[in-house]
């Protein structure tokens, strides 16, 4: 089995804020990620997908294709964007990093298929250069 990875980058705003708890508990556990005027982070996914290199190519998927795979239904949906407003998948879910790497698995995974016989194996989805989740579909 061979992993393969492709690294793509996006900016966004958002908050950590549970409308059930009150503004002080909100700051007591998110701190300043809870501030009402939002913050912003340079993110960093990186999608590995698995598989065994194509006889004919020698490829386990076309990182070109990956690439553009992830721009049209990842990057161009929440680049610049604010996660708690603008992004519809989003949409009821608290804007945490977690959250957000499984939305995006739930979006790839099925359209992997469409462009390589690869699986999609796992996405790290940096926050800051110290801090991030990685998510195996599990």
């Amino acid at each position: 089995m061979v992993y393969v990875s492709r690294l793509e980058h996006f900016n966004a705003a958002h908050k950590l804020h549970n409308p059930n708890w009150s503004m002080a508990k909100n700051k007591e556990v998110f701190g300043p990620c809870a501030n009402v005027n939002w913050h912003g982070h340079n993110y960093e996914l990186i999608v590995t997908v698995k598989g065994k290199p194509d006889p004919d190519t020698g490829f386990v998927i076309d990182l070109k294709q990956l690439s553009t795979l992830i721009r049209e239904n990842i990057i161009q949906k929440v680049d610049h964007k604010n996660l708690n407003i603008d992004v519809p998948f989003m949409e009821g879910k608290l804007a945490s990093t977690e959250n957000l790497v499984m939305e995006f698995w739930n979006i790839l995974n099925p359209l992997i298929p469409r462009i390589s016989q690869a699986q999609l194996h796992s996405l790290k989805l940096y926050e800051t250069p110290r801090n991030f989740v990685e998510y195996l579909g599990e």
